[in-house]
């Protein structure tokens, strides 16, 4: 067999990918496919992350994903939540005025509420923990050069965003390492003291840098474009987002006429896109080594399509599997299963990283 030589993926395969996952996430509220979701990114991210500083962020999104389970389910236990079922623990209740009717402060907490808590966190944290894949294995200012040139201005606001926990990340280690030599107080205290204050201002001074480097080398510059062609570039996708927004609606409310639904869904596309390519003719670039897109990109991509069409599926044809409940034990069908196996395929299609980890 034929070694694949090593190479970057296409970080916007990468995000297709994560993407197709955290839609999939969204779909269901089943705690086995939530688990799994977030076992496929795990698996895809140990094998298939680079050595860059960006990879380490990974730990903190599992962090947060955890993190925003237990809040989920303590919220639930502070005010409440599905009447009736079985009571686990029996607080007492707290009087609440009556401008607040309807929420309720402690009293008894149920199996069934405590579930519904767990599920409804564990969705929102697989989602959290899938983007947090995208951003651990896809190069972020290689995304930035891949952005279309009338959504630069975005794209720059989004990629030094997007790059705060990874650069999190990369100083919480450079911070650490630094202080393992210099020695001091022994205290757990004090170490925390010692660290969250310097970890803090080398991200932000370094996403400033960030932001000051891109603007010095002319990303989102407008250049020669008069005001008319920039008015008639904002309205144009102002309007295309607005038919796309109507449209969407139209087609998910069937009550909705259909004159608003796919002909105005399209018209709105039509728009935007007429919107971008307007405003990419007046921001001018140069792309040093571009990345390619090949046969591997388009594997990566179909996969997490793949899984999240998988999840809209499961939907559509077996409710139980994609929402349970929390009167009845969740389970896997063999759909279920095999959208997670299709999901987890990168971590053996994707080539191996320029600067792999040890």
């Amino acid at each position: 067999m034929r070694h694949r030589p090593a190479r970057d993926l296409h970080p916007v395969a990468w995000w297709a990918w994560a993407i197709g996952l955290a839609a999939a996430a969204s779909f269901t509220t089943n705690p086995l496919i939530l688990i799994g979701l977030v076992g496929v990114a795990s698996i895809v991210v140990a094998m298939r992350a680079s050595a860059q500083p960006w990879a380490a962020s990974f730990r903190l999104y599992l962090a947060l994903g955890a993190l925003i389970v237990v809040t989920r389910v303590v919220f639930r236990i502070l005010f409440g939540g599905v009447e009736g079922g079985q009571v686990l623990l029996d607080l007492p209740e707290i009087p609440l005025p009556e401008w607040v009717a309807g929420v309720r402060l402690l009293g008894p907490v149920t199996s069934e509420s405590l579930l519904a808590g767990l599920y409804d966190g564990m969705r929102l944290a697989a989602i959290v923990i899938c983007v947090g894949a995208a951003n651990a294995l896809a190069n972020p200012k290689r995304l930035l050069a891949a952005v279309p040139s009338g959504l630069y201005e975005i794209g720059t606001a989004l990629v030094v965003a997007v790059t705060i926990f990874p650069q999190l990340a990369d100083s919480a280690r450079r911070v650490r390492a630094a202080q393992a030599l210099r020695g001091g107080p022994t205290g757990r205290g004090g170490r925390v003291r010692r660290f969250l204050v310097p970890v803090l201002e080398d991200a932000l001074e370094r996403s400033i840098n960030l932001a000051a480097a891109m603007d010095t080398r002319g990303y989102g510059r407008a250049g020669g474009a008069g005001m008319g062609q920039r008015w008639a570039t904002g309205a144009l996708v102002l309007g295309g987002l607005l038919g796309v927004c109507v449209g969407t609606y139209a087609v998910l409310d069937t009550t909705a006429p259909r004159v608003l639904a796919l002909p105005m869904l399209a018209l709105g596309v039509l728009a935007a896109l007429a919107g971008l390519v307007s405003a990419g003719r007046r921001v001018t670039r140069t792309r040093y080594r571009p990345d390619r897109w090949l046969l591997a990109e388009m594997l990566v991509l179909a996969c997490g399509l793949a899984c999240g069409y998988v999840g809209w599926l499961l939907v559509r044809e077996q409710l139980t599997v994609a929402h349970p409940g929390v009167s009845m034990v969740p389970y896997l069908s063999p759909l279920a299963l095999a959208g997670l196996v299709v999901a987890a395929l990168p971590a053996v299609l994707a080539p191996e990283p320029r600067v792999a980890r040890r």
